[in-house]
């Protein structure tokens, strides 16, 4: 059982060996870009966040973790990789991949802890859909917006605010691309919006009709005691009737032997 436990990867740590290696395409970008364009400025705030959501994990690993020792001995790296302000460590991303591509060989099945844990695999499906589909959205609107004649997307902090306010479909019209390459752009970006917030409004609902499932037999159980006690509450009011009857007949006979 604990060797099958070991060889088995869970759907967030699929997830964060995913995210790790876009995080190392992020970095490669960032070195071999010039240091003067805003694009990388856009980069390194997303590097930056995606650092916060590799502490975020440790941390939530640590707590989950049966022996924390173990747990710091064994994913330290993981902490030190998520270190956002020393450059050199970002690098060290690279083993984090290394580490889990090692536990996918290692593993039996990949893909049946994704079946089996449904909701943490939709969870963190949609974790890697959000961050991709903002990192693309923003990178290329800035790259073809940056410079263009009466254009307002022009900086790390605008395009990012572009493609949350452009996926969640509010548009409210502050920062718009001014270019035919930006628009059909910003066409893309409304349409993947609208299909994930589709698909985030389908979790939400799967959540409580579960809940509901769960609650299915609980409501069952509950409906089949009060039956029985109607039963039982019927079957003793006819006994009292049954004893009443009795009474009164007795009754009477003493009357008509006293007579």
């Amino acid at each position: 059982m604990k060797k099958e436990f070991e060889t088995t990867l869970s759907p967030r740590e699929l997830g964060m060996m995913l995210l790790s290696l876009f995080s190392v395409i992020v970095v490669l970008t960032i070195v071999f870009s010039d240091n003067d364009r805003e694009t990388v400025r856009l980069l390194i705030k997303i590097d930056f966040t995606i650092c916060m959501i590799f502490i975020v994990n440790f941390f939530y690993g640590l707590w989950r973790a049966a022996n924390r020792g173990l747990y710091m001995r064994t994913h330290w790296i993981d902490l030190v990789a998520s270190i956002p302000v020393v450059e050199q460590l970002r690098f060290v991303r690279i083993f984090q991949v290394l580490r889990v591509i090692r536990l996918i060989r290692m593993s039996r099945s990949v893909l049946a802890p994704l079946l089996k844990q449904k909701r943490e695999t939709t969870l963190t499906s949609l974790l890697l859909a959000m961050i991709t589909i903002i990192t693309f959205a923003s990178v290329l609107i800035l790259l073809v917006e940056d410079g263009a004649p009466g254009a307002n997307i022009d900086s790390a902090e605008s395009a990012i605010w572009w493609a949350l306010i452009t996926i969640s479909t509010v548009g409210y019209g502050d920062y718009y691309p001014v270019t035919t390459e930006g628009r059909l752009i910003a066409a893309m970006v409304i349409v993947t919006g609208v299909s994930f917030f589709g698909v985030v409004a389908g979790f939400l609902a799967s959540l409580f009709v579960q809940d509901d499932e769960k609650d299915a037999p609980e409501v069952a159980r509950l409906e089949c005691q009060q039956k029985a006690l109607e039963q039982q509450q019927a079957q003793l009011l006819e006994e009292i009737r049954a004893l009443r009857s009795a009474l009164k007949d007795q009754a009477m006979e003493r009357d008509n032997s006293n007579n």
